[in-house]
């Protein structure tokens, strides 16, 4: 599930209220930085079921990955899970059947007949809408099936159960060739449940980090587990380097994708450098349904050849797109375009 803009500011205000609520010093001393499994569970909200369960997996999951288990980062680690599911490992989600049938149904044109064709595409969609509408029988078929779902699990297995049902019984060569077109699994291309798990981590993003081999079928089952959310959510919220002084950042992050606090950032410097507003958004790109960079410039990449150009700074239009496709990873810090932004912004600024 994706989060619009408006529900990204409202997902950290609430974030924010939670670590203030954490923030009650009653049951803590100066003289314990290292909270233990009965510590952490008393941060969990009363409402939770099973909080010391909870708790002990979040003690033992930072414990692997070496994170300390003080108050700011367990505080930081139930906040988010409290966010995205009241931890609850299978959450209901309101209205899921309906939202999952029309986006099936736009991801058989999206996917298939606009990136293969009317004559690949178009077919294998027909096929699927078939089945859909078919099977497993007329009365109870899997669009109907569908509309009943309540919980992403529920209808991640439903989805399954249909692609295993049409390559059992329609063209698999064919298939198997408009995966290869694809570029991935058609099964995995179709399935609409790309977040999973009680802290909502990117099915893309724990096939990147599996702590275990298995099929892709196996890795969302982990998912849907009470250990296994938790583990990828924990890894994707605090395992990547970020030299941020506040933990809010990190929950922007974990919202609006990796780094979008420090670019938006360097979008407020460049807002100082140029009489232009700039949206500080996250993006310094333009970006397509796909996740790809689109040829067409963002805002901030037209105010930064503007800049540049002003000041006599010596860097290319081509090497700032070059720095700019490094936006969500650590080292954009080190190109020439971020490194020439701050020098100027220090200098303009004294």
């Amino acid at each position: 599930m994706f989060l619009s803009s408006g529900l990204k500011t409202l997902s950290v205000l609430a974030i924010s209220i939670g670590l203030t609520a954490c923030g009650d010093r009653s049951w803590w001393t100066d003289d314990e930085p290292k909270l233990n499994a009965e510590q952490i569970s008393r941060i969990i909200p009363g409402r939770v079921n099973d909080r010391r369960s909870w708790a002990e997996d979040i003690y033992d999951i930072s414990e692997q990955f070496g994170i300390p288990q003080n108050k700011e980062n367990m505080c930081s680690i139930i906040a988010v899970v409290d966010q995205e599911s009241n931890f609850v490992a299978d959450p209901q989600v309101y209205g899921l059947g309906e939202k999952a049938v029309k986006e099936v149904q736009d991801r058989l044109d999206e996917k298939f007949k606009d990136k293969l064709g009317d004559a690949i595409g178009g077919t294998i969609a027909g096929y699927f809408q078939q089945v859909l509408k078919e099977q497993p029988s007329p009365e109870d078929n899997y669009l109907s099936q569908m509309r009943r779902v309540k919980t992403e699990r529920e209808l991640d297995e439903l989805y399954r159960e249909i692609f295993d049902y049409m390559s059992k019984h329609y063209h698999v060569s064919a298939l198997t060739g408009a995966a290869k077109l694809v570029g991935q699994d058609v099964g995995e291309k179709m399935n609409p449940i790309t977040t999973l798990g009680s802290m909502q981590v990117h099915i893309g993003y724990a096939k990147d980090n599996k702590r275990e081999g298995g099929s892709m079928a196996d890795l969302r089952t982990d998912l849907y587990s009470q250990y296994g959310g938790l583990y990828y959510g924990i890894h994707r919220l605090m395992m990547y380097p970020a030299d941020y002084d506040k933990p809010l950042y990190r929950f922007a992050d974990y919202n609006s994708g990796m780094y979008s606090s420090r670019n938006a950032a360097f979008q407020s410097m460049l807002n100082d450098l140029t009489e232009a507003e700039l949206d500080l958004d996250g993006d310094l790109l333009l970006y397509g349904k796909d996740g790809s960079p689109k040829s067409a410039k963002s805002q901030s990449e037209r105010e930064l050849i503007s800049v540049f150009a002003q000041h006599n700074i010596l860097v290319t239009p081509r090497q700032i797109r070059s720095d700019l496709k490094k936006e969500k990873e650590k080292k954009f810090e080190d190109t020439a375009t971020y490194r020439a932004v701050a020098k100027l912004y220090q200098e303009v600024t004294k």
